[in-house]
């Protein structure tokens, strides 16, 4: 190692850039001075004894003082740029120009497809193999980090939209749905410790006597979760030797015993009882139909099928088919097999094959093939779908729920677009169908009371967080305001807080 003032001795280092550079009248090299050892100093026990040949005392040397070291007369003057200066940004060791890159959470800049309606951005959301902004995987031509072979298009930043009510994505961003695939994003977690036997107790307290005690029943059910609500109906049985299902409808009623009701059901159990009720009578809840099969996932929808036919001894398949008529018709069938595509990884040219087919089957055609729609709509993965829409978008200017709106007409045309928008951002979707249901006048209550039972433990977060930025306010204030006494408690046990 160089010192000020010395000039390198024989057998040492030569001068590094940035380090101290030879100064005029140093010392010379000394004879006997230290040899160069491979490998560095080793560590000697109790320092560095004398060394015969050593470098003598210097006159305005250092001598050794007790405690710090002030300065002395004739010592060595401070040299300019003492310390070398760090590496410059963009070097080995010196960082990247510019600084680093922040990661944090929503830093990329994302604009959702439903930029022309209320808080059109969608929460960024980040899938494998995607060479999106924002993305893990490979560069795509035409999107950030590559130059585009096109110019820009309206309404994908760089031009303006003619249209500001049609989605703009900035820079070629892809707009993803939030998942709640690795984060729980519920409101309702199991409750630590929780006993049937213990919880049946409670229930039976609360029913018992004169009156019943709904704060009792409120508390306990708002606080378990689906695995745990569901094991007291027979731990009830066990205890008491009654149906807890028949002693609460007794002792309850109205929209509160329809939401308790729901409560004690598994997932798959209400499901197929919402849809047996869509179908049954007088007229078909078709909305109510659409949300559930383009919702859930493959094994979900075969649980529905499953106990479907074992409870009402007919498969879910036959009663589309008595209740519904053409191509309405085959696309709720073609959900109902539980067989899209359940990959994560995106063939983008296979995309934008798809989005040609639809472009041709649709806006390029005249009269529509629906039968094209419903193909690449209820078979491909979501998250292939969603690129099939953005490559649309791009090739043809006008965004996919436009292109079903001017090409299909009444069911079939709330089912393609339910189905899109469930697959663009599935929280908003749910957030738009709660916010109907207590729109205007009278509330669609068995929508409300469905979707905040199945959605509590999936992505209620989600909802809430679309509900306020879509709505202007939070999904709890809707609520709290449309809704009243034990009914609206356990709601909002289920909302789960306010925003």
């Amino acid at each position: 190692m160089s010192y000020p003032g010395y000039p390198p001795p024989a057998g040492t280092y030569p001068p590094q850039p940035g380090f101290y550079p030879p100064q005029a009248g140093g010392y010379p090299p000394q004879a006997g001075g230290y040899p160069s050892q491979a490998g560095g100093y080793p560590p000697q026990a109790g320092g560095y004894p004398p060394q015969a040949g050593g470098y003598p005392p210097q006159a305005g040397g250092y001598p050794p003082q007790p405690g710090a070291f002030p300065p002395q007369p004739g010592s060595y003057p401070p040299q300019a740029g003492a310390y070398p200066p760090p590496l410059p940004t963009g070097t080995w060791g010196g960082g990247p120009s510019g600084g680093y890159p922040s990661t944090a959470p929503g830093s990329y800049p994302n604009p959702g497809y439903n930029a022309g309606m209320p808080g059109g951005t969608m929460p960024q959301q980040q899938y494998p193999g995607m060479g999106y902004p924002g993305q893990p995987g490979q560069t795509m031509p035409g999107y950030p980090q590559a130059p585009s072979p096109n110019p820009p298009m309206p309404g994908f930043g760089g031009a303006p939209s003619p249209n500001p009510s049609m989605p703009a994505y900035g820079g070629g961003a892809m707009p993803v749905a939030p998942s709640s695939k690795h984060v729980f994003r519920g409101t309702i977690k199991d409750f630590p410790g929780a006993d049937p036997l213990k919880d049946v107790e409670v229930l039976r307290k609360a029913m018992k006597g004169f009156g019943t005690d709904e704060q009792a029943i409120i508390d306990l059910l708002g606080s378990r979760s689906n695995k745990q609500r569901v094991p007291l109906l027979k731990a009830y049985k066990t205890s008491y030797g009654k149906d807890l299902i028949k002693d609460l409808h007794s002792e309850l009623s109205g929209d509160f015993r329809n939401l308790v009701m729901a409560m004690l059901k598994s997932p798959s159990e209400f499901d197929a009882s919402e849809l047996h009720s869509a179908m049954k009578g007088a007229g078909t809840d078709e909305a109510c139909m659409i949300e559930i099969l383009s919702s859930r996932s493959n094994a979900e929808i075969k649980e529905i099928n499953r106990i479907y036919k074992e409870s009402y001894k007919k498969s879910l398949e036959d009663a589309i088919k008595s209740d519904t008529s053409g191509h309405f018709r085959r696309l709720l069938i073609s959900l109902a097999q539980g067989s899209r595509d359940e990959r994560e990884n995106i063939d983008v040219s296979l995309a934008q094959q798809d989005a040609q087919a639809l472009y041709a089957a649709g806006e390029n055609k005249l009269g529509t093939d629906e039968s094209k729609f419903n193909a690449i709509l209820c078979a491909r993965s979501k998250p292939h779908l969603r690129t099939v829409f953005y490559e649309y978008q791009k090739m043809c200017g006008r965004d996919i729920e436009k292109s079903i709106s001017r090409e299909m007409s009444g069911d079939l045309e709330s089912g393609m677009l339910a189905v899109v928008k469930c697959i663009k951002n599935t929280p908003g979707y749910f957030a738009e169908r709660l916010y109907k249901s207590m729109k205007g006048a009278g509330t669609k209550d068995r929508t409300l009371i469905r979707i905040m039972v199945s959605r509590s433990e999936v992505d209620m977060l989600d909802i809430r967080q679309e509900y306020v930025k879509n709505y202007g306010k939070s999904l709890y204030t809707h609520i709290h305001g449309d809704t009243s006494g034990d009914y609206r408690k356990l709601l909002i046990k289920l909302c789960g807080g306010n925003d």
